[in-house]
């Protein structure tokens, strides 16, 4: 068994060592260093403790100061789980915070009334689980940048309904589509001019800055990709500048560029302006770039290491949340526990458990 394939790693004398070895180096060091100890008379017979050794096949083995969040998306609700049963399954598969939808009709939506948005942190409070945020597909039927002038307003009217949910909720976040060139998705979305798009967009997030000012929240541009503006980073910094405002920053999303591009290029140039991440897996290895090419987390071809260096660099501490649009079919709670799983290696949480 020792020799299998399956549980050895190649070193630069072209040896090979298995997963006993290792841990049988990693008793011997600590064995060694409880020697030395007791020598110097601090153990007093005191028995070594087994540590297992860092193994980069098991988890980072670095240790990132982030929050794991996950988004309500992944969960069967309102259909067969109920928003608290989401909240207390997220908290008991160890996740720090849970970023919730807003929609039209469920518990966060414009029917609910102040004192409903504000029984929902309480309940997350006794939960012990923070909102991370809030996020809406909102933003697709009613672009902020539509040529249809009633869809527009009205897309106005919604995000400035989820900027108050927020401040009413004491969520600090809201994620903001500015607008869209195209939505390959919708068959109702009339292709907009780039330049028509951009203006547009300014003046709509430029109208929601004022109120996230007043309201002490922070709108976070989105990059998307599929819609066809914002493409790069640098436009991002541009777009998110020009408004030289505290409460207007950058949610950025692994998955959304990853077709064409790589997220830790970009984490570095958009740099402090992140205030809140999306965690999507993706696959270039596919040809299907609708929803369904988004992954389980560490099913796709991210360059996680990469991407997780890169934020730390930043700076980064905030929010880091799995964003899913697929809960599973059966056994909906098991992708709940195995993102938890997966982010915890992502983030090195296991490299300090005992063997």
């Amino acid at each position: 068994m020792a020799d299998h394939p399956a549980f050895s790693m190649p070193l630069a004398q072209n040896k090979r060592v298995d997963r006993r070895d290792a841990l049988k180096a990693g008793i011997a060091m600590v064995g060694g260093a409880a020697a030395l100890a007791s020598a110097a008379g601090s153990t007093r017979g005191a028995e070594p403790v087994a540590i297992a050794p860092v193994d980069d096949r098991r988890a980072s083995p670095q240790r990132y100061a982030m929050k794991k969040s996950i988004n309500l998306w992944a969960f069967p609700y309102p259909d067969r789980m109920t928003l608290e049963e989401c909240m207390r399954l997220a908290k008991d598969a160890g996740f720090d915070g849970i970023e919730l939808n807003y929609d039209l009709d469920n518990d966060l939506s414009p029917k609910a009334s102040t004192k409903e948005l504000i029984a929902i942190r309480s309940l997350a409070d006794t939960i012990g689980i923070e909102i991370s945020g809030l996020c809406s597909f909102l933003f697709w039927p009613y672009p902020l940048t539509s040529n249809d002038l009633t869809k527009r307003q009205r897309g106005l009217e919604l995000a400035g309904m989820i900027a108050q949910a927020a401040h009413d909720m004491r969520v600090e976040n809201v994620l903001v589509v500015p607008g869209a060139v195209h939505i390959p998705w919708r068959t109702d979305h009339e292709p907009v001019a780039n330049d028509v798009c951009d203006q547009r967009a300014q003046e709509a997030v430029g109208t929601l800055a004022k109120q996230a000012e007043k309201l002490k929240v922070s709108l976070n541009i989105e990059n998307i990709f599929f819609n066809g503006y914002l493409m790069t980073p640098m436009e991002m910094n541009a777009f998110v500048d020009r408004f030289e405002s505290e409460h207007v920053k950058v949610h950025f999303d692994t998955g959304n560029i990853s077709m064409f591009q790589s997220p830790e290029h970009w984490v570095p140039i958009l740099g402090k302006r992140i205030q809140n991440v999306h965690f999507k897996e993706f696959t270039k290895k596919g040809t299907d770039y609708s929803l369904e090419t988004f992954r389980p987390l560490l099913d796709g071809t991210t360059n996680w290491p990469g991407v997780m260096a890169s934020l730390a660099a930043t700076g980064y501490r905030g929010f880091v949340t799995f964003e899913y649009f697929h809960p599973y079919r059966f056994y909906p709670e098991a992708l709940i526990y195995q993102t938890s799983d997966s982010l915890d290696r992502m983030l090195g949480r296991l490299t300090a458990q005992r063997s």
